[in-house]
């Protein structure tokens, strides 16, 4: 499936509070960045994870959200789908993004 081009630059929009973030192509899917740390993502089937760790995994789980599952590894990674009403909601996507991004900033630090 092809990346939906219209969905990602919403997203990004409504990234926008969080100060930085890029964005880029990348094994089939989209990278989002914050001073070169990946801390978001769409996969090629136009899903949006944001990185967890064991400090916001939580958040995830108590909204029902599942982990990115890689077709070809065969194992999950540390993405977990978002919910509509975060995605929909510029504040509150700002907040869980800037608790992914300081997942990916102490996943650099291990």
């Amino acid at each position: 499936m092809a990346i939906n081009v219209t969905y990602v630059e919403f997203l990004h929009e409504q990234l926008s509070g969080l100060e930085g973030v890029i964005f880029k192509k990348m094994f089939g899917g989209v990278g989002f960045f914050k001073e070169g740390l990946m801390f978001a993502m769409v996969s090629s089937e136009n899903q949006f994870y944001l990185k967890v760790d064991e400090l916001n995994k939580p958040d995830f789980e108590d909204a029902g959200m599942s982990a990115f599952d890689h077709p070809k590894r065969g194992k999950g990674m540390p993405y977990w789908t978002v919910p509509a009403e975060v995605i929909d909601d510029k504040e509150l996507l700002k907040k869980w993004a800037s608790k992914s991004f300081e997942a990916a900033l102490r996943s650099k630090k291990k």
